[in-house]
């Protein structure tokens, strides 16, 4: 039997069913769609709010550390008193302890950590490597033996020191990314070659300390395990100062840096000018870096766990730059109190940084290795 023409009571009826049948299908495909918008909205919403409150904490965590830092010592002084001096106040003890004391340290370890922290992870994302840090790679290695040769050898000290450091620096990391340029700089040839070139950096270093005096030695020290004894305003404002004007620069780049932890070419296919930023954010890291290691020396590992632990208190998503930032700040803090007054012996904040970060380097060696992945 042939079917009924299309003009027929029942041929009409089955184009509509046929036409009811294609509206609901796109109806359906609709309400997929917003639904599937609206899990990824909520998604983006969880995220964003985990952040906030990650970076809101982190915050609140820095600002317990210093003012800790400010009222804890030998004498003990209240909130009020510590403001007081703040805002300007004579405070009698205080002004002294707090003012003269208390307060260029804490805020030499704030912008120190501030600044390791940050350009730690500038480069982790930028070589989309955890061993890229300033403090495996050799920059601050440069700085410590710069510093060395000029205490030992040239019987330099304060400001004169400082200077020859930030140089170093500058000066080994320019060596470094020459070196490892070959048509672009890939990660692990950077890595590589910064290691060897800390490795002969430290062994210059124990060079100039066997020809110290017992006063030089003592003084060149500060600058092998990074310490923020004898704080003072003169050495603290030029890093308070390379801060204010380095690390809106790098902030003002996190989304280029983000995708250029996608890889070169992903990064280049999105629109961001990956030699140009990764120039930028290499001569801006690396000023933090020479500001800090000349102010406080080179807190050991600072810059290298900043990153991680960022990470997994923010999330995959986003950039880490900011919290990474304030993690540093927090660590050298804490680190800072931990080493004064958690035993009887007063340790530099770099020997309890580094207490914590070289079992995490070891972790991460095995860890890699073990996956199969390389550095």
């Amino acid at each position: 039997m042939s079917a009924p023409p299309s003009g027929t009571p029942s041929g009409t009826t089955a184009a509509k069913n046929t036409a009811s049948k294609n509206m609901t299908a796109k109806n359906m495909t609709a309400k997929n769609m917003t639904a599937t918008g609206q899990l990824v909205t909520r998604a983006r919403r969880r995220r964003a709010t985990r952040r906030r409150i990650a970076v809101g904490c982190l915050l609140a965590g820095v600002l317990v550390a210093a003012a800790l830092s400010l009222m804890i010592g030998r004498t003990f002084y209240p909130p009020g008193d510590v403001l007081r001096v703040i805002a300007g106040e004579t405070v009698p003890g205080a002004s002294f302890t707090v003012g003269r004391l208390r307060l260029p340290r804490t805020v030499l370890g704030l912008v120190a950590g501030l600044a390791f922290g940050l350009a730690g992870v500038t480069f982790q994302t930028m070589l989309r490597n955890p061993l890229a840090s300033p403090d495996i790679i050799g920059i601050s290695y440069g700085a410590s033996a710069a510093a060395t040769f000029g205490i030992v050898v040239l019987s330099w000290g304060g400001a004169a020191v400082s200077a020859l450091a930030i140089v170093a620096g500058l000066g080994v990391a320019l060596l470094v990314y020459l070196l490892s340029y070959r048509g672009g700089v890939a990660g692990t040839r950077l890595i590589l070659v910064g290691i060897g070139m800390a490795a002969m950096l430290q062994s210059a270093t124990n060079y100039f300390l066997s020809k110290a005096s017992q006063w030089d030695h003592h003084e060149a020290m500060r600058w092998i395990t990074g310490s923020l004894n004898g704080a003072t305003w003169e050495a603290t404002l030029p890093v308070v100062a390379a801060v204010a004007v380095l690390a809106p620069v790098l902030l003002g780049h996190d989304r280029e840096l983000t995708q250029l932890g996608l890889g070169d070419d992903t990064a280049a296919a999105l629109g961001v000018r990956v030699e140009r930023t990764r120039l930028v954010a290499i001569v801006a890291a690396v000023g933090l870096i020479a500001f800090a290691t000349a102010a406080a020396g080179p807190i050991a590992f600072v810059a290298f766990l900043s990153g991680p632990i960022a990470a997994r208190i923010v999330g995959p998503n986003g950039s880490p730059l900011l919290p990474a930032a304030l993690v540093g700040a927090l660590l050298v803090l804490v680190a800072d109190l931990v080493g004064q007054y958690a035993t009887d012996t007063r340790y530099p904040v770099g020997v309890v940084t580094g207490v914590l970060g070289a079992p995490y380097l070891v972790y991460l060696i095995v860890r890699t290795h073990r996956s199969g992945g390389s550095l």
